[in-house]
């Protein structure tokens, strides 16, 4: 129903609609907002979290240098394995997907620097049978990881088959020159290397910080994937020092036959878990409010 009631063109606008006379509300820009992810940390950050890894290895060095151990002779036992049974088509790979489930291993390395923060000493065996906050999640994460190293390893063979075709592989001691003196091999080190490149950068941004998360907190994995992946891409600067810095101390590991694992892990495990408390903070441990799937056990 319309009113019947007129107005001056000059009287002030009826007090229940301030812009009834045509007037525009003011637009005023939204107040800045404090990124709770960000950390400002420059690059250099990067040698400090080694350098507490490196402590934190020497503190009580019998436990991580056990791990360490442990992950050389493994690496050695799964290399050997599958050059013993004709897998060595899938070892190149193999290595190259190490870089994915390596957060995961070093769980027991984030066990030990947590309680070396709280004053308390660790063992070999508290490291291995430990038992993380966020209950089976962890393992519902191992199981995220193992079936994204999984979906590269197949990658990687199909990525060989558009190149070279459905062929046997022709063995390890004849795929070197095939790779670098062949144009063929030149181009499968371009799209191969690219694809891997984009798989380690995933599963690192997903898991660097979720592995340890999940120890701690009483999240669910596909949350803590999530912040995570948050708190790689606004501290993009210092973590892509860090994740250089993990990837040359892993080739070097590797060009020493896996022996420099007995060191270099438990050093990056040690500075992994610096990294995450230096970015994730109790401070920003949001609790139920930053849990986006489920609950956890």
């Amino acid at each position: 129903m319309l009113s019947d009631r007129t107005y001056e063109p000059d009287a002030p606008p009826p007090p229940d609609n301030p812009y009834a006379a045509g007037a525009i509300p003011k637009v005023v820009p939204a107040l800045p907002r404090e990124n709770p992810r960000a950390r400002a940390l420059p690059w250099r950050t990067a040698f400090h979290w080694l350098r507490a890894g490196w402590s934190d290895t020497w503190t009580n060095p019998v436990p991580s240098l056990a791990y360490g151990l442990a992950v050389s002779l493994i690496s050695i036992g799964v290399v050997w394995a599958l050059l013993r049974y004709g897998y060595d088509y899938t070892l190149f790979p193999a290595l190259a997907g190490f870089m994915v489930i390596g957060p995961l291993v070093a769980n027991g390395l984030y066990e030990k620097s947590r309680r070396l923060e709280l004053g308390q000493r660790t063992t070999f065996t508290r490291m291995i049978f430990l038992m993380p906050r966020s209950g089976y999640q962890a393992l519902f994460m191992g199981v995220l990881l193992l079936g994204l190293f999984l979906l590269w390893m197949r990658s990687a063979v199909l990525i060989w088959a558009l190149f070279f075709g459905i062929v046997p592989f022709p063995g390890a001691d004849e795929i070197v020159p095939m790779l670098l003196f062949t144009p063929t091999g030149w181009a499968l080190l371009l799209v191969g290397g690219s694809v891997g490149a984009l798989f380690a950068a995933f599963s690192f941004a997903i898991s660097v910080f979720a592995v340890p998360m999940l120890l701690t907190e009483r999240t669910d994995a596909l949350s803590a994937l999530g912040i995570s992946m948050a708190m790689v891409w606004n501290n993009l600067t210092v973590m892509l020092a860090w994740g250089a810095i993990v990837l040359a101390l892993f080739l070097i590991s590797i060009a020493t036959g896996f022996l420099g694992f007995v060191i270099v892990f438990p050093v990056l495990g040690h500075a992994t878990w610096h990294a995450y408390r230096a970015i994730r903070g109790e401070d920003q441990q949001g609790g139920e409010a930053e849990r986006m799937f489920i609950r956890p056990a």
